[in-house]
């Protein structure tokens, strides 16, 4: 066929899913790990304020296990008919598919629309733990190696990156235990099972506002405004290297009509330009923002780039 009469068909196509009504139905937001987590609750609001804006019903559906993994994995499978997206973040997103052979392909088997959120990991202690900085923890491991363990939201996590950066910064020694979701790490945190977590400051935070957990510091390049009075983990422990930030976005299935991808773009900005929206966020511990679909891809390479540096020079190997 005339490469000019394709181009036509494509505009007419592009110019008729612009036109239709959308959605006509309600619309599947799928997320990646257990129900009460940051990316639940984030998708949550999000979900709500876009239905609020379609007038269809956005459904939350979590899928979680091997560290978002199978939640991307059945998102990548969904009809590509703009009904199902999914809320992806660094880890099975980004650094998952460098670590391990994940069912699916991010290039290939997705199509990026939005980053939606960021935010720093904490790093916390017990508030009867002895160590009062991140310093006392290394020197702590330094002279008792592999004597302390640590919790992790699952292989790939910011949470399991921050620890990797640490050890490999640092060459201090300490014993990984992997959850499924942060809240569960902090759980065993609290119950004396692990002596420190970095954790998403979601499943944190009520912890080190009644005084059961202390702070220590987080894995920003700068201050965190939710938590002004901490250091960053970098100038606490004098490791200037830690520095790591946990990321969401939005993303379709391959094959996703450009019209949909550019309405839900749309959308996706004008959402998180609520004022609503941007409180609630800052409630769970992040902060707003929004991209185009190229900024989204580049950031993507742009972050497995950084972890595919740090898996090689720390030679991580896990089990997803």
């Amino acid at each position: 066929m005339n490469r000019f009469l394709l181009l036509f068909l494509g505009v007419i196509f592009l110019g008729t899913a612009m036109a239709q009504p959308y959605p006509t139905k309600p619309v599947r937001l799928i997320v990646t790990y257990p129900p009460g987590g940051s990316s639940d609750l984030m998708a949550r609001v999000f979900g709500a304020k876009l239905s609020e804006l379609w007038g269809q019903q956005v459904i939350v559906e979590s899928k979680p296990g091997a560290a978002g993994s199978i939640g991307m994995d059945y998102a990548a499978k969904q009809p590509a008919d703009g009904y199902t997206f999914v809320i992806g973040n660094s880890g099975p997103v980004a650094i998952n598919p460098l670590l391990s052979n994940v069912p699916y392909n991010i290039e290939k088997d997705f199509i990026p629309v939005s980053l939606i959120s960021n935010g720093p990991n904490v790093l916390v202690v017990r508030t009867d733990s002895e160590f009062k900085s991140l310093g006392e923890i290394i020197s702590f491991a330094k002279a008792n190696p592999a004597k302390l363990n640590y919790g992790t939201s699952g292989p790939g996590s910011i949470s399991h990156m921050s620890a990797e950066m640490l050890k490999n910064i640092t060459g201090v020694q300490a014993v990984d235990v992997p959850y499924k979701g942060g809240v569960l790490g902090v759980q065993d945190l609290l119950g004396g099972q692990i002596n420190f977590i970095f954790s998403d400051s979601l499943p944190a935070m009520a912890h080190i506002r009644s005084g059961k957990l202390r702070a220590l510091c987080v894995t920003g390049a700068a201050k965190y405004a939710l938590l002004p009075e901490l250091p960053t983990c970098a100038a606490n422990g004098s490791v200037p290297g830690l520095v790591a930030v946990n990321w969401w976005g939005v993303l379709f299935p391959a094959g996703t009509p450009p019209a949909l991808v550019a309405r839900l773009n749309a959308d996706t900005a004008r959402t998180l330009a609520d004022p609503d929206v941007k409180k609630r966020f800052a409630d769970l511990g992040v902060e707003p923002l929004s991209s185009t679909p190229a900024e989204f891809v580049d950031f993507i390479r742009a972050e497995m780039q950084k972890y595919s540096k740090l898996i090689k020079e720390a030679n991580i190997k896990v089990n997803l």
